[in-house]
Order: C-alpha cells, then structure tokens, then sequence
C-alpha cells in the first residue's frame, strides 16, 4: 500500500496529453488551448469613437462659443468617409471610425444644435474620447496562451482575434462501469427491497464533464465475471479512460480488477493509504487507463476528487497542479489525532473557515450535498485545534 503524494506522483508518470485536435471556436468552450492564438486583425480596427457625440478638429474649438457645420455621420460599422475641413463636425456614434481631419470627440452632453449647426460653448476638458487603432492588440499579438482553459473571458479574446478554430487538446473518453447486484436504476430500487439506488456514476461523470472528460458509456454491471469481462472489453475499445466502481475489496464477488484480467491489466497501484478510500486502484491495458473507485459513495467520491480528477486534468492537456490547488484557511472545528491513513475530512465553508462535517461515514451521500471543502490531515499527526492552518482542496 502507497501513500497518498506517491500516488498522485504514479498518476503524473501516466496523465499525459492524448493529442490535439481543431475546433470550431463556437464549439470550444471549457477545452485546453493546445495552440496560442494571435490576433488577426488590430484592435480597435481603425480610430473609433468612444462615446456618442461629435468628431471635431480640435484647433475650431477656440473661441467659444464655437459653431461648427454638421457635414456627416459616422456609425459603427458604417464610417463616414470624408475629411472633416477647418469649422465643420461629423456627428459619431460610440464604435465609429473617427473621420480624417478629426482628432477629439466631444460628447454629445456638451453641444447644442441649432439646424445644419453644432455649438459648443466651453472647452470640453482634457479628454479626447478616441480609442487608437491596435490600442488593445495589434495584429500579430498573443492572446491567449496555449494551456488556458477557454472560459468566457478566454473566448471573448480569442473570437476578438478573429480566428474562427482553435488547437485543443483532445477531450478524455471516459466510460464508467457500475458493479454491484444490489444496484438499481435510480427511480426503481424501491421495487426491490434489497436493492440501492446506483448514486455514484452519476457523481464520477459530473465531476468527469467538470474536468474536461468526455462521457462515452456510463454501464451498470451484476457481479457475473463473463458479462462483466465482455463490458470490460466494448469499454476499453472505445474509451482512453474507464472508470470502475465497486468491488474493490476482497469478497467473494468483487470483480472489479479481475474483469480486465484476461485482457491484459497491468496495476500501477492497487491500494493508497488514505481515509476514505484506501481501495482506489490504477492500472493500464495498452494505452487504456482503469481507475477503480471503492462502491461507498463518499469514498467514490473523495478518490475521484484526489486522483481521477488529476488524472483527467493531466490527460487533457493541464497540468496536474491546476487539480490539487491545496490552500490553507483556518480550521472552524477541532480534529483529533490522525490515525496511521492520511484523512481527508469533508468540510464546509463557514464564516471564511473550514468545519468539519459532523457525519464522515464513508456511505454517506446526505453530507457529500453539504460538502464544498476536503481538509487534509497527514498520517499519525497530532490533533488540530481550532483556528489553526489546514490544507483544504474545493470539493
């Protein structure tokens, strides 16, 4: 049996990137920028208007009150194309191409019009509301880095950049395997009363989408080995990453790693000295991955977070660092002396302090809702008093 940070090094050693692919820019949300985008074109395009108002040559404005004759408009998008001559004015919309001849906008608050005239009758003050060309990138700038999750702010950026595909890394194909014949489909265990209703794969592929997976197959398994074999088999050809839960342990139906046996399962590691969760397992068939979460949903859950969730950052172009951001915070309850497994304590947010969940069962799926923090506590440390320093991972 490992511990804990041996295991997170065996999941760097595997969680290489899987590839590169071009996706539409509308189609690339929450991907890995694999290629840094450069602009295309400057921006602003050309001079534009940054408020609504006038577009004048600054030496008319002296003295006042000045008249000036309306020749134009200029509009975002429709600029005007004259050249603004000693004691004429265009008027401009915000966005517009500021007109040649013309190097102040005065907004529109400050002139009165009278007819075909625009007057203004004191100095406008300091500002020139004019957006320069290439003021905010110009054409051969970077943007947005390779290794960037494209996010809302990301796209706005990379779409300004007029660039129409990104390079991404290649999304993980996940498959999720169920073991159990005590499962049910969610809705119907209560037909059967020595049944339960199968929880964790829907919380293994939500975390999964969250970290860039791409859900393939999501398969609830009896404890018969031949079927189970056979499903192992359909998944690995098609998924770069299974995930199986349940069966972990060592009764007599727990198949979970004996059903990839006979196609040819390497372990990497079978056990990790953590509390929940010790029976978390990687292995490999090929260029397959298999992680093996334990059945109890807030074990499934804790391993997932701690060593699938770097798994799939790693696979998916990130680093396995932007998955494990430990911080510290203060501790809002106390906790008693660490046992020989490093713990990983489910918490919460409380008045800017991490509590601890009064009901750590590893079964437990009420407390898993409540959770939004995982308080790491090391092997055989002493108690913690409250207020303290811990490291806490978001949950």
């Amino acid at each position: 049996m490992i511990g804990f940070d041996e295991a997170v090094e065996l999941v760097r050693s595997v969680a290489s990137p899987l590839g590169t692919e071009t996706a539409p820019i509308g189609a690339s949300a929450r991907r890995v920028l694999a290629r840094t985008v450069t602009a295309q074109v400057d921006s602003p395009r050309s001079d534009v208007s940054a408020m609504d108002g006038f577009a004048v040559r600054d030496a008319d404005l002296d003295p006042f009150p000045a008249t000036l004759e309306l020749v134009g408009a200029s509009y975002a998008g429709s600029g005007w194309e004259g050249t603004v001559e000693p004691g004429a004015c265009v008027r401009i919309f915000t966005g517009a191409p500021v007109p040649r001849g013309a190097d102040r906008v005065v907004i529109q608050e400050n002139v009165r019009s009278s007819g075909n005239a625009a007057i203004i009758d004191q100095k406008p003050g300091p500002a020139r509301h004019i957006r320069k060309r290439g003021s905010d990138f110009g054409v051969g700038d970077e943007l947005v880095a390779a290794g960037r999750s494209l996010d809302a702010r990301a796209l706005v950026a990379a779409a300004g950049a007029d660039v129409a595909q990104v390079e991404v890394y290649r999304r993980p194909r996940l498959h999720i395997l169920s073991t159990g014949d005590e499962l049910a489909e969610p809705g119907t265990a209560r037909e059967r009363p020595d049944s339960i209703p199968e929880s964790v794969s829907f919380g293994v592929a939500a975390l999964g989408e969250e970290w860039g997976a791409e859900i393939i197959g999501r398969t609830r398994l009896p404890d018969e080995l031949p079927l189970m074999e056979d499903r192992a088999r359909a998944a690995l050809e098609d998924a770069d990453l299974v995930v199986v839960t349940g069966g972990a342990s060592v009764g007599e139906k727990d198949f979970a790693k004996a059903m990839f046996e006979s196609a040819g399962l390497e372990l990497i590691f079978s056990k990790v000295s953590i509390k929940p969760g010790k029976p978390v397992w990687l292995g490999r068939v090929g260029d397959k991955l298999i992680m093996g979460l334990p059945g109890n949903p807030t074990s499934a859950l804790v391993t997932a977070r701690l060593l699938l969730v770097p798994l799939l950052a790693g696979l998916g172009g990130r680093p396995i660092e932007s998955a494990l951001a430990w911080r510290k915070v203060p501790l809002a309850t106390p906790l008693v002396t660490c046992g020989e497994r490093e713990t990983f304590h489910r918490a919460r947010w409380s008045n800017g302090r991490a509590e601890i969940l009064s009901f750590q069962d590893s079964s437990a799926q009420k407390a898993l809702a409540e959770a939004d923090l995982l308080v790491r506590q090391r092997a055989n440390s002493p108690g913690v008093d409250s207020g303290a320093q811990v490291d806490v991972v978001d949950f």
